[in-house]
Parts: C-alpha cells; sequence; structure tokens
C-alpha cells in the first residue's frame, strides 16, 4: 500500500482528502443513526405509555362505575329487607331480581350482579348460574374483614348464556342499623368488554398489551392462551414491577422486548405492553436505508468533487513529471500550457523557461557542430588547388586522345567532372539531376577500374530532377555497394539507382545490388554503428561511409531522416533515405 502510494501524488492526495472527509462523514451519519435509533425506541415507549393511560381511563370509569353501583345496591331497601329475615316470601325475591336485570341490561360491560345471603335465603341473581367459579370461603377476606371491597381475579362461570370468563367486585352487605355483615354483593364484568378496551388502540407491529391482577396473573389482554396464568410462566425472571410506572427490557437476540408498565389506582391492577425489539430494528432499518442512501450520496458527491479537485490540481504536475520522464537528449523540449498562476502554474511557467533556454543551447550546439563540419570540408578542399588539379587532368585528357587510348580519355575526364562537382566551391546543396550525374561519373570510373564486374541503372523521375538536396550522398552508397557488395562475389553484379518523388514534399533514393548481401548479425551490427557519435570509433572501415550520409542526413534534415538498410544473405542490399524539398536556397 505503502508502495502503490508513494508513486504517485495524485494517490496521496486523493486518499488523504478523503480519508480527512468521508471518515467523519462516516461517523457523522453513525452518530445520527444511532441518535435516530434512540429518538425511535423512546418515541415507542412514550406511544406506548400513552396508551396504557388511555386504557387505564376507561378502565377507571368501570371500575368507578361497578364501585358506585354497589354501593347503591347494599342500601337499597329490598335487598336490606330480604337479607334481615330468613324464609322471605317469593314475591320480594322476584322483585329483586328483575331490579336487579334491569341494571345489568343498562350496563353492557356487567355479566351479572348476584348476592349472597348469610342466612338461610337462597343466592339472588339477575341470570342462572349453572356453575359459579366464585368461592366465597368464611375466611375470604370480604367475609374477614367487613367494610372492605375486593377484586378478584379472573374465574369462569356457565351461565344461560354459556361458559364466561368474568371478573368480579365483592363487598360485603351490613346492616343499616348493626352494620353486621348479612351477605355479599357480586358485580361481575365480562373480561371480554375489557379485552375490548385493551385491544381496541393496539401497539404497532406485533406488540400487545396484557392486564394483571394484584397476584401477578393475565386476566385480559393479547395473549388469550395464557388467562388465569403467572405473566412469570409467559416471561420468567421478569422483574418486579415495584413503580407506579416504568420500562424495562427483558430477553436478548431475537427475543428482546421492552415493557413498559403502568400501574391501576385503586385496584392494584397492572398495564403492561410488551414492544419485541425486532419491531425498532424494523424502524431502525429503515432509518439505517434513510441515512446510508443520504451519507452514501454525500460520499460519491464528495469523492467526485475530491477527485476533479485533484485531477486539476496534479495534472499540470503530471504533465510535467511526464516530459521530464521521456525526455531525451535529442528531443525538443515542449512547452507545458500554464493554465494558473499559483505555485504549480508558477513551476510550469518557470519550466517552460527553462525548456526555452535548454532549445535554444540544442540549437546552438547543432549549429556549431555544422558549422565545424562545414570547416573541416573546406579545410579538406582548401588542401587542393582546383586550378592546377583541372588544368593537370585537361593535359592527361588530351594526351590520351593524341595517343588515341579512349580508355584513359574517359576515365580522366570522368574524374576531372567528378572532382569538379565534389569540389564545387564550398556549396552544400545541388540539384538532384546533378547529384545523379556526379554518381554516374563515379560509376564510370569505377567501371573502368573493374571491367565486366558489373552494370549499373540510373533511375530519375523528371519531377523533381530540378529540386535541391545535399550533394554527395549517393555516390558512397554506390561505391559501399560495389566494394563490400559486388566485388565480393565472382559473378557480375547489378546496381540499380533510383530517385522518386513521395507525397507530402517529400523524395526517395534508393541503391540495390544484386552482392552477397548480409547476415542478420552483420545487418543488427552496422545498423548500431550508424547511431553511434562521430567522434566514436567507427568500427570496420566499410561502415565509415554510410555513418557518414547517416549523420549528415540527420545533421541538415533533422532526426526523421537518416538511412535505412535491408538485407539478405545471400540476395543482395538495398540502402535508402527519404529527405523532404528544399525551396529557399541561397
Amino acid at each position: 500500500m505503502q508502495r502503490w502510494l508513494g508513486k504517485s501524488l495524485k494517490r496521496k492526495l486523493s486518499v488523504i482528502l478523503l480519508g480527512s472527509i468521508l471518515v467523519p462523514l462516516l461517523s457523522l451519519g453513525y452518530v445520527l443513526y444511532t441518535i435516530a435509533a434512540l429518538e425511535a425506541e423512546e418515541k415507542a415507549k412514550q406511544s406506548s405509555m400513552s396508551i396504557l393511560r388511555q386504557i387505564d381511563t376507561n378502565l377507571e370509569f368501570i371500575i368507578q362505575d361497578v364501585e358506585n353501583m354497589s354501593i347503591f345496591l347494599i342500601g337499597q331497601e329490598d335487598i336490606q329487607q330480604y337479607l334481615a329475615k330468613p324464609n322471605q316470601n317469593g314475591s320480594l325475591q322476584i322483585k329483586i331480581m328483575g331490579f336487579l336485570s334491569n341494571l345489568v341490561f343498562s350496563k353492557k360491560y356487567i355479566s351479572d350482579i348476584s348476592i349472597y345471603p348469610n342466612n338461610r335465603n337462597h343466592s339472588l341473581s339477575n341470570t342462572t348460574i349453572f356453575q359459579n367459579g366464585l368461592s366465597l370461603t368464611p375466611t375470604h377476606p370480604v367475609n374477614t374483614q367487613p367494610g372492605t371491597k375486593w377484586w378478584t381475579s379472573l374465574y369462569e362461570n356457565v351461565t344461560t348464556t354459556g361458559e364466561e370468563k368474568v371478573i368480579s367486585l365483592l363487598r360485603p352487605i351490613g346492616s343499616m342499623t348493626t352494620y353486621r355483615s348479612k351477605g355479599v354483593l357480586s358485580i361481575s364484568i365480562h373480561e371480554s368488554a375489557i379485552a375490548d378496551f385493551i385491544l381496541k388502540p393496539g401497539i404497532d407491529g406485533d406488540g400487545y398489551v396484557l392486564l394483571l391482577d394484584q397476584e401477578g396473573k393475565i386476566i385480559s389482554g393479547g395473549q388469550r392462551d395464557y388467562l388465569t396464568q403467572p405473566v412469570t410462566k409467559l416471561f420468567p425472571n421478569l422483574s418486579a414491577m415495584d413503580d407506579p410506572r416504568g420500562f424495562m427490557n427483558y430477553g436478548s437476540g431475537a427475543a428482546k422486548k421492552t415493557i413498559v408498565y403502568y400501574k391501576v389506582p385503586n385496584v392494584n391492577w397492572t398495564l403492561m405492553a410488551v414492544i419485541p425489539f425486532e419491531q425498532y430494528q424494523a424502524q431502525n432499518r429503515y432509518v439505517l436505508s434513510i441515512t446510508a442512501l443520504a451519507v452514501g450520496l454525500a460520499m460519491l458527491i464528495i469523492a467526485a468533487f475530491v477527485l476533479f479537485f485533484v485531477q486539476r490540481v496534479t495534472k499540470p504536475l503530471q504533465s510535467l513529471a511526464h516530459s521530464l520522464k521521456d525526455f531525451q537528449p535529442d528531443d525538443d523540449v515542449v512547452a507545458i500550457r500554464v493554465t494558473s498562476s499559483d505555485e504549480v502554474g508558477l513551476l510550469i511557467h518557470s519550466y517552460n523557461k527553462l525548456g526555452e533556454r535548454i532549445q535554444r543551447l540544442m540549437n546552438q550546439v547543432q549549429r556549431n557542430e555544422a558549422l565545424k563540419k562545414e570547416a573541416d570540408m573546406q579545410a579538406l578542399q582548401a588542401q587542393i588547388n582546383p586550378h592546377f588539379l583541372y588544368n593537370t587532368l585537361a593535359s592527361i585528357h588530351w594526351m590520351a586522345l593524341m595517343n588515341r587510348d579512349s580508355k584513359i580519355a574517359e576515365m580522366v575526364g570522368s574524374l576531372s567532372d567528378f572532382l569538379r562537382f565534389s569540389l564545387n566551391r564550398g556549396h552544400e546543396y545541388c540539384h538532384v539531376k546533378q547529384e545523379m550525374e556526379h554518381a554516374r561519373h563515379y560509376a564510370s570510373i569505377q567501371n573502368i577500374r573493374y571491367p565486366n564486374q558489373f552494370e549499373i541503372e540510373f533511375i530519375i523521375d523528371a519531377a523533381i530532377e530540378s529540386k535541391w538536396m545535399l550533394k554527395l550522398l549517393l555516390q558512397p552508397l554506390i561505391e559501399n555497394a560495389i566494394i563490400h557488395g559486388i566485388m565480393q562475389q565472382q559473378d557480375n553484379g547489378y546496381i540499380s539507382v533510383r530517385a522518386q518523388p513521395l507525397n507530402e514534399g517529400w523524395m526517395h533514393f534508393s541503391v540495390e545490388d544484386s552482392g552477397k548481401g548480409l547476415t542478420t548479425e552483420q545487418l543488427q551490427l552496422i545498423r548500431q554503428q550508424l547511431e553511434a557519435p562521430m567522434d566514436q570509433h567507427a568500427g570496420p572501415q566499410g561502415s565509415y561511409g554510410l555513418r557518414n550520409v547517416h549523420q549528415r542526413l540527420q545533421l541538415h534534415y533533422g532526426q526523421d531522416t537518416g538511412l535505412t538498410i535491408e538485407s539478405i544473405a545471400g540476395h543482395g542490399t538495398q540502402v535508402s533515405f527519404s529527405i523532404p524539398y528544399k525551396e529557399d536556397l541561397i
């Protein structure tokens, strides 16, 4: 990782900026999610507590209504009369039972109202109870503690309407004069009516509400299978709920639940809401999805902005590094566009100025080298007295003609023309036609020296005969073809010299021989020697002429020019080059 980062400033800046921005952003997203999750949990608890208060209000209304009714009934005259003496007549019983039936009919939540005398009179009720689940033993608190009221737990009666689960208020009926207990009043409430109050508001999701009596037994609520059972059977090891209201967590993992409880005043009942923790997690997953979406979108926007910013800052530096990395001593220094005026822009501007300075120095060095080579050539040419040489060759030419020796006359004439063109008063350039004539003179001399050894053909396109080119380029190539190609075999050879135009202002020249050719190793060695500096040892003497032509081409026409050598052992060699037109020569 460190090595990967160390290779790029862009990578370093991207990682540092993204890390410094995205890590706090992720932390902020986590904090917001945590706060939202806690807020959702607290909201669910408060909502559950509000539902419990609403249920408590309804329960208190029923409880208070039943207790008020009980107070009215224990003082009712007919009931007091019925309990005063045993063996009361049937008309009074019927009257009381009709009165009780009217009361029950007016209160839909009341199952039955029953009176249990202490004397030998029959028990009275608004309905026939075939099986009574209420157990009134002599030790029951309602019998042992006169003047108190008592709410029973949930039990079951069998009446004319079938099985009914009820909860009863028990109150002793005392004498109006002596206050001694004469019987017990029981007002039973349908459990289904209480369940309607509990189940109707509803807890979101899979939550439910239970109603517990003073002993912790379930007397109504959502878990119908556990009615009359202790709540600890549904929730083992449940902590005590001693406060008037509160919250607690129960269980762990997927079974974890939040319990909200509320004490019903005066009756010591407890309303308990059970909220599965999965309900919070569902809400939390929604909050997490929204938070993740918002944070992810923000991360993408920030990452795109950071990468764009880093790219904009580092692009000039990358261009500079690329230019310096691939720069070669012979390459032109390419200027980089300055797009800003900050420190990076100043650096690029300084690089461009340095590049311009280097380019001027390189051009100056190239001019000095060219001047030096031209001076060397001029010094060499100055060693020969052209007029003396021309006059001497002319005398030899006429003497040969007088002696009727045409071969010597032809050879001396060609040599005279050859030298006259070579010296040419120090001029560097000539027409293509002149260069080809110069090459013909040289070939004529060599034909006389090596009779019947080779044939040579000159092919020139008329379109380029008047074009300018650097002189003395073809003669060394022909010389190389004769000496190192044709003369190295016993059979007669053939040499072809071609000059033809190319597209876009270029000319192509080639010298091809049918000599013995070069092996792959020899060809590779010569190609390497062509690229060697001029002051370096040239190796085999045969490659010096080729290397001189190659260097002169690149010196005068640029690095895009130079000799191209193709050869196959036993099939000959072709040496070629292409140069651009020179239109503006003085």
